[in-house]
């Protein structure tokens, strides 16, 4: 079965003055959406692939034969990375708060959440050109922050810095708040903690 674009869990307004409607109208319905046609396109006539998630794919980039591989690995991980942007988002004050649970976990990590939040921008900040910064869970429980060209992402074993599951993602490609921001690089990650969903980064760290 064909992927498809999600839907977002919140008008495309929801998120102002953090992310305007504009750029989210942007880079859903034309970025994301190009990811998800052209992964389509890359796996049309594959049908080993007919029933791998979107996961499946992350996880298992290494197996995806060369001639394909490319483009699979580039649009398969821009959609799997969109939609899990998109969630791990809510409206200012209904995103919660981290849990008890988590706050241990960065604490003996980072020293702290004000230490966690610099470091992270910091991932976000010297990424150069396009990628992500993540929160990563590694398989020993720990955490860890990493960061990743294009659309790579944690679950791509192997072809990534830091792998390991993603509890928290921020897109630092321009095209997700150069229509706001400019080149303000930092004030967009700034603004970007007001509309964290710690709820849902919660439930990713609570998974075993």
């Amino acid at each position: 079965m064909p992927f498809t674009l999600p839907d977002l869990p919140y008008a495309e307004n929801a998120l102002e003055p953090s992310i305007d409607q504009k750029t989210m109208n942007i880079h859903r319905t034309k970025h994301h959406q190009a990811y998800v046609d052209n992964l389509n396109k890359a796996l049309d006539g594959q049908a080993a692939y007919e029933k791998w998630t979107l996961t499946d794919i992350c996880l298992q980039i290494g197996s995806i034969p060369e001639t394909i591989r490319p483009a699979v690995r580039n649009n398969g991980g821009g959609h799997w990375n969109h939609s899990f942007f998109w969630n791990i988002m809510a409206p200012k004050g209904s995103g919660g708060a981290p849990s008890t649970e988590i706050t241990a976990a960065i604490d003996q990590a980072f020293g702290g959440l004000d230490a966690f939040k610099k470091a992270f921008a910091e991932a976000g900040m010297k990424r150069f050109g396009s990628g992500w910064a993540w929160l990563v869970k590694k398989g020993d429980g720990s955490l860890a922050i990493g960061s990743t060209p294009n659309q790579d992402n944690p679950l791509m074993k192997g072809f990534v810095d830091v792998a390991g599951r993603p509890l928290l993602g921020v897109d630092v490609w321009e095209h997700a708040y150069y229509l706001n921001y400019q080149n303000r690089r930092a004030d967009y990650l700034a603004a970007w903690w007001d509309v964290v969903n710690w709820n849902q980064v919660n439930a990713h760290f609570a998974q075993p």
